[in-house]
């Protein structure tokens, strides 16, 4: 797979944020220096978080398409939780600088200007990140192959867990960033029309908790799936049925699918019905594994098989 076609294939989430970011990470700059607003500060920081983060993330989907090589059987697919765990850094450390600049300004109010100015940007960053988030549900429901109906924010909330490492990133940091536009231009109206000061520091510390809680969810999922994690039910009941639906298979012995980035490793053991000789099962062997790897979600397959042992050893999990 050459260069361009991984880019290709990189998280397109991803990309598009960290472009969107960018831009209007620099629009709030702006306001924010010409105002001395605190709310517009914080949400500039979180918007530049965004964009650096997203950026990485983008990089790491990109890299995580690299085939496997001799030196690395399993592939590259980890490698997007190892830039997702770097962007949680990121995330951390503009959080602790926008809670200090909210804390400070809590303590210490003063008079800002150019509300509107102030408002119009924000109503910019809502809309830019709101169609990123829209496009990253839409990811999610479809690497998710979600055929849920109902709103299309509540599927994403419910299938957000079995997307990919980037798209999750990308899903939560946007939600966040179109909540902190709303609650930084309630600190601008409340303190700059209302005179109510201190609402404009209040607002920015409550902007910085969420980017920590960004920050928890997305570390968190990212350290499980270095640790290394297995796939959701659904994946497995999939792949067993799969298995299960060849004439010579009579049972699974076990099954162990691991996921790796947004792909799944898969080993297992199968039974066979008695008196194939060798090469037939081997036969049977080969086949079963070219199935398994016939699917897009499926990099890699270590199939082991035994002849049926008159026990039933395989229970699907509940999903």
């Amino acid at each position: 797979m050459g260069f361009m076609e991984r880019i290709k294939k990189g998280n397109v989430s991803s990309g598009l944020a960290a472009l969107g970011n960018i831009f209007i990470a620099g629009l709030k700059g702006v306001a924010a220096f010409f105002s001395g607003n605190s709310s517009m500060f914080a949400t500039s920081m979180h918007s530049l978080a965004d964009s650096v983060n997203q950026g990485f993330v983008f990089i790491g989907s990109v890299l995580a398409e690299t085939p496997p090589s001799e030196r690395f059987p399993t592939g590259f697919g980890r490698v997007i939780n190892i830039f997702c765990m770097v962007a949680v850094v990121v995330i951390t450390i503009l959080a602790y600088e926008t809670f200090k600049e909210g804390w400070h300004v809590f303590r210490n109010p003063s008079e800002s200007g150019n509300i509107w100015l102030n408002v119009g940007v924000l109503a910019v960053s809502f809309l830019v990140d709101g169609l990123i988030l829209v496009k990253a549900m839409r990811e999610i429901k479809k690497e998710t192959d979600s055929e849920q109906d109902g709103p299309l924010i509540t599927t994403a909330f419910k299938s957000a867990q079995k997307a990919t490492p980037a798209t999750r990133l990308v899903f939560y940091e946007d939600l966040v960033a179109t909540s902190s536009a709303v609650f930084a231009m309630l600190g601008v109206v409340l303190a700059q029309a209302f005179g109510i000061l201190r609402a404009d520091g209040i607002f920015t510390m409550l902007i910085s908790v969420l980017m920590l809680l960004v920050a928890f969810r997305v570390g968190y999922d990212n350290m499980v799936g270095l640790i290394g994690v297995s796939a959701p039910a659904e994946v497995e009941k999939k792949l067993s049925e799969k298995l299960l639906e060849d004439d010579q298979v009579v049972d699974i012995y076990k099954l162990r699918v691991i996921q790796e980035g947004r792909t799944y490793h898969v080993e297992g053991t199968v039974e066979l019905t008695k008196g194939l000789s060798l090469s037939k099962a081997d036969d049977v062997k080969f086949r079963l594994t070219e199935e398994l790897l016939s699917l897009s979600e499926v990099a890699d397959v270590v199939l082991g098989i035994i002849e049926d042992d008159d026990k039933k050893s395989w229970e699907q999990k509940e999903s």
